[in-house]
């Protein structure tokens, strides 16, 4: 699903990819709604994508993750049906996924319309009464770059399927929805994920980073609060580069890591690699175990730091931890690529305070910590250096930390 791109000019410089206003988008997407279905929708759901600051494949080792939720949203437009056929199309896509919904599940949907039909099914496991449904999709989250495209279509499937049949839409019944989210992802997909995506789109607020502990016996969110950032107030922003290296987490890298981190906590004799800790790391024998587990294991270090480090407003820090993480996907986790590698090391010569690929890796995108008034000279700089190695131009989006999904 090729996402629709609102473009603006930055001072001449480059584009921005806007997220475009809610309001204008429900019209659009009603009236296509009528002219593709026949009819109209009984409501329209939004979700939003996400960037994660600090805490990459921490989620499935029982750590901490520190996602924000973006501008940028998918929208979902719902019409009930009484043959119990489910219809999903896109703005942005050719052609429709027809099913009836007796005969959706693990291995039955594929393609994009797997995370959307596979919510249906997840609802329905969990006991949801799940009607015919025709679905019309328009995404402004940009597809393949780490920023979590996949769970805004998901979530906002969810918010407008529950709110159709009189759902609870209350913190424990999103955490609720969530949970059939991952399981529509990991089981009807094939995409294995951690948790945290789903979750800071049904629970994020605006102004505010989303703390999640994934300490649980299941692997589920566990304790969550918000941290507020202000970081208007502190004159910073955060400036999201997307590398337009197409990553897919049904590629088998991410899957391979997942695999690798439980066979180092098994090395190590601990349930989670939440349990381990850096003097048993360095013990491990399998140098490509220890470095996996190396990484794990600072990186929660490293969100605890950054959540006392924006607390106590030591942004400093905060861009230390974020370079540091950096190094350490590239590194010990083997997850970045070139692309990724200049952004980062170009928007810290620029001026950023500290920048670090996010998202599961293998391409997508990057997030750096920037002064405010530096933003202009820090695209520039990124997208002369990608010109300059022959890369293709990158694009860009301010991530203002946004609230989460719920009806337009």
């Amino acid at each position: 699903m090729m996402p629709h791109r609102t473009l603006r000019r930055l001072a001449g410089v480059t584009s921005l990819l806007e997220p475009g206003t809610t309001t204008d988008r429900a019209v659009r997407l009603r009236a296509e709604h009528r002219a593709r279905w026949g009819a109209d929708p009984a409501l329209v759901g939004r979700a939003p994508g996400r960037v994660n600051l600090i805490g990459e494949h921490t989620d499935y080792n029982g750590g901490l993750v520190l996602p924000v939720a973006l501008p940028h949203s998918t929208l979902v437009s719902l019409s009930p049906r009484d043959d119990g056929r489910v219809r999903v199309a896109s703005l942005q896509a050719e052609g429709v996924f027809e099913a009836q919904l007796d005969d959706v599940g693990p291995g039955t949907v594929d393609g994009w319309a797997a995370y959307a039909a596979g919510v249906l099914w997840a609802l329905d496991e969990q006991g949801v009464t799940v009607p015919g449904v025709d679905l019309l999709v328009d995404s402004t989250v940009p597809l393949g770059a780490g920023l979590s495209s996949s769970a805004a279509l998901e979530c906002a499937v969810a918010v407008a399927v529950t709110a159709l049949v009189g759902g609870d839409l209350s913190p424990a019944g999103r955490r609720r929805l969530a949970a059939a989210c991952v399981r529509a992802e990991s089981e009807v997909a094939g995409a294995p994920t951690g948790g945290m995506d789903q979750a800071v789109s049904l629970l994020a607020e605006p102004g505010a980073a989303l703390l999640l502990d994934f300490d649980t016996a299941d692997g589920s969110v566990g304790d969550l609060r918000h941290v507020e950032l202000g970081l208007e107030r502190a004159g910073l922003a955060l400036l999201v580069t997307d590398t337009r290296v197409s990553h897919a987490l049904v590629d088998g890298g991410y899957g391979d890591r997942r695999a690798e981190c439980g066979r180092a906590a098994e090395a190590l004799g601990v349930d989670s690699l939440r349990r381990a800790d850096l003097a048993g790391v360095e013990a491990l024998p399998d140098p490509l175990l220890r470095r996996r587990a190396r990484h794990v294991v600072g990186e929660v270090q490293r969100v605890s730091g950054v959540v006392e480090a924006v607390t106590a407003g030591d942004w400093g820090t905060v861009g230390r931890a974020f370079v540091a993480s950096h190094a350490s996907m590239r590194d010990d986790f083997e997850i970045s690529c070139a692309e990724l590698d200049l952004a980062v090391a170009t928007a810290v010569e620029a001026g950023a305070l500290g920048a670090r690929m996010t998202g599961g890796g293998f391409g997508g995108s990057s997030v750096a910590l920037v002064p405010a008034d530096r933003v202009e000279a820090v695209v520039a700089a990124v997208q002369r250096a990608f010109a300059d190695a022959g890369h293709r131009a990158p694009l860009h989006l301010m991530a203002t930390p946004s609230a989460a999904a719920d009806l337009v």
